[in-house]
């Protein structure tokens, strides 16, 4: 008798861990798809062209972990970018220089917040075409090209020939950034060549033996030269490239940011998220940019 009456109580216990399990696998398969639809993430990035291939990449790599998700990315200058932001017709804007006073006040004055992420650093690499002798340049020599002091490549060490600048447009935050930290915030030469995209400086560059410009690092191939800095008057000269810039001993290094206003979080999170996580960063060094550690 005894052992029958054990034998219903293992039974009894069994149905109700069975019963138990069927509860919690219900639950399980209702929860997963609010855990998929609250990664999913549609929005609008606007900005930066030197953001741009990183941010395209993100969207591409998320997009596939969630499907249903919709980013849509696009350059024009961290200026545009930004001023879409405060009219309301981007959700995230790019840009590869900090948002001005002037620019966070119309945010304020509109009463909302905006929050700043950085998802990368940068290496701003001085370029010209592979022809060109010249492989490195101080600080000092840059700022005399690039505002019409220097204006022939023998004053520099290389054959007699008239440097032809290429510079971005000043809705470039890559132009503003050039400007402040290696032209020591002098105006540049009215000559310059002002072009809307980096990678119009480029084919620009490779195709024109006279010419010098600046891009991003990640923009960088072979049919340019990026040229070695020196920022102690030719003492030392460092040649761009992630391991370089990671360590900061290139000169010429920025961080990328994302600005997105506060009351947007919630919606952008999972995306931003992932671009600051091991995974997100590994896509960074992947396509020729600096992670954030």
């Amino acid at each position: 008798m005894a052992s029958y009456i054990e034998y219903l109580n293992v039974k009894i216990n069994n149905n109700e861990m069975k019963k138990s399990l069927m509860v919690l696998g219900l639950v399980v398969s209702m929860m997963i798809p609010s855990v998929m639809n609250a990664q999913k993430v549609n929005c609008k990035v606007k900005g930066s062209d030197t953001c741009l291939p990183l941010s395209q990449k993100f969207a591409e790599v998320y997009g596939k972990k969630h499907p249903g998700s919709g980013i849509s990315v696009i350059g024009g200058g961290s200026g545009v970018g930004l001023s879409a932001l405060i009219s309301g017709t981007t959700d995230i804007a790019q840009s590869s220089r900090k948002m001005k006073i002037s620019e966070k006040m119309k945010i304020t004055d509109a009463g909302k917040a905006v929050k700043e992420v950085i998802i990368a650093y940068d290496a701003l690499a001085v370029i010209v075409n592979p022809s060109n002798p010249v492989s490195k340049m101080t600080r000092e020599q840059l700022e005399g090209i690039f505002t019409g002091k220097i204006t022939n490549w023998n004053q520099v060490g290389g054959p007699n020939m008239k440097i032809i600048v290429y510079s971005r447009e000043t809705s470039s935050g890559t132009y503003e950034f050039f400007k402040e930290h290696v032209m020591n915030k002098k105006n540049f030469v009215n000559s310059a060549l002002l072009m809307p995209a980096t990678g119009a400086i480029v084919q620009s560059v490779s195709q024109t033996k006279g010419a010098i410009g600046y891009i991003g690092l990640a923009y960088v191939e072979k049919d340019v030269k990026a040229l070695s800095v020196s920022y102690d008057k030719g003492k030392t000269y460092v040649v761009p490239n992630v391991a370089n810039a990671k360590s900061r001993k290139y000169p010429i290094t920025r961080p990328l940011y994302y600005y997105y206003l506060t009351s947007a979080s919630a919606k952008l999170n999972p995306f931003v998220s992932f671009i600051i996580s091991s995974e997100g960063q590994k896509i960074v060094l992947a396509e020729g940019y600096v992670p954030l550690s």
